[in-house]
C-alpha cells in the first residue's frame, strides 16, 4: 500500500463534504507532476487529505476506490475516485510539518503549489504517532 497527498480548498471540496459524499471524483489536476502521483495510485491505497486554504492542514484520510483513468475532460490529466476513509483530529498544520524539520525535502514544503504527491514513509510514520486513532 502506497500514501499520497492531495490538496483542496475547503471552500470547494472539503473533508466534511467527502464525509457526507462517502465517495467522490478526484479531478481537475493538471501540474504533470501531481498527474503523474494520481497515475501512481492504486485501489486501496491511502491518501492525506489537506486543506490549503485558511490554516493549511491535514484533516482527514481516504482511500483510492478506483484505479487511475485518462480524464475525459484533459487527455494530459488522469482521474481516480476516492472514499472517506476518517478525519485526523486534531488537523496536523503545515506549520507543525514544518517545524518538526523532518520533511524538508518533499515536495509539500518545497513545492506549496503542488496538488497532489506521494506522501513519504517517515511522514506516514510520523502522522501514526500524532493521531494514533486515525488509522493510518
Amino acid at each position: 500500500m502506497q500514501y499520497f497527498l492531495a490538496k483542496s480548498e475547503p471552500g470547494t471540496y472539503s473533508i466534511d463534504q467527502l464525509e457526507k459524499d462517502k465517495k467522490t471524483l478526484w479531478d481537475g489536476v493538471r501540474n504533470p507532476t501531481a498527474v503523474r502521483a494520481i497515475r501512481e495510485m492504486h485501489t486501496g491505497d491511502k491518501v492525506f487529505i489537506y486543506h490549503s486554504g485558511g490554516s493549511p492542514a491535514v484533516v482527514g484520510l481516504a482511500r483510492v476506490a478506483s484505479e487511475p483513468r485518462p480524464d475525459p475532460k484533459n487527455p494530459k490529466s488522469a482521474i481516480v475516485d476516492f472514499e472517506y476513509a476518517g478525519k485526523i483530529e486534531p488537523p496536523v498544520t503545515l506549520a507543525e510539518i514544518k517545524e518538526s524539520k523532518l520533511f524538508e525535502d518533499w515536495a509539500l514544503v518545497r513545492q506549496g503549489r503542488l496538488s497532489t504527491m506521494p506522501a513519504p514513509e517517515k511522514f506516514v510514520s510520523w502522522m501514526r504517532k500524532k493521531s494514533p486513532k486515525a488509522g493510518i
